[in-house]
């Protein structure tokens, strides 16, 4: 859907198991991870995403958690989520259903809020109870 994810090795290591799909870009980081970025305290992989985004000029940030998202906008980044990359694949018609991937996400223990869930279906037009 956005042509390339470019990720540090630390988002590799972290959430990557298996060999990354073609579209996934390994790309190590030039500079120091910056300071505001360090002073945050954030892991390794939120650390390295948001100082590889400040590197490249990147058009977007994949990034869920809140302390990382807020970091992001102090730096100037546009921040994506996972609910949101959803959003827009549906908008697309790259997914007929809303539903059934968040129901496998949180199934997986992946955590989203329940009032972004349901905000999530209102506006995917799929009714608003989880």
């Amino acid at each position: 859907m956005f042509g390339e994810l470019i990720v540090p090795p630390s988002v590799i290591r972290e959430i990557l198991a298996s060999a990354p799909e073609p579209w996934i870009v390994e790309r190590a980081l030039t500079q120091p991870v910056v300071p505001l970025v360090l002073r945050a305290n954030l892991g390794a992989g939120q650390s390295e995403a948001l100082s590889l985004a400040m590197e490249i000029g990147a058009e977007r940030l994949l990034v869920d958690e809140r302390a990382a998202r807020r970091v992001a906008g102090t730096l100037g980044l546009r921040v994506v989520g996972t609910l949101g990359v959803l959003l827009a694949a549906k908008r697309k018609g790259l997914i007929v259903e809303l539903r059934p991937l968040l129901d496998q996400l949180l199934h997986q223990g992946f955590w989203i809020a329940p009032r972004l869930v349901k905000q999530a279906l209102i506006t995917a037009g799929e009714g608003g109870s989880p």
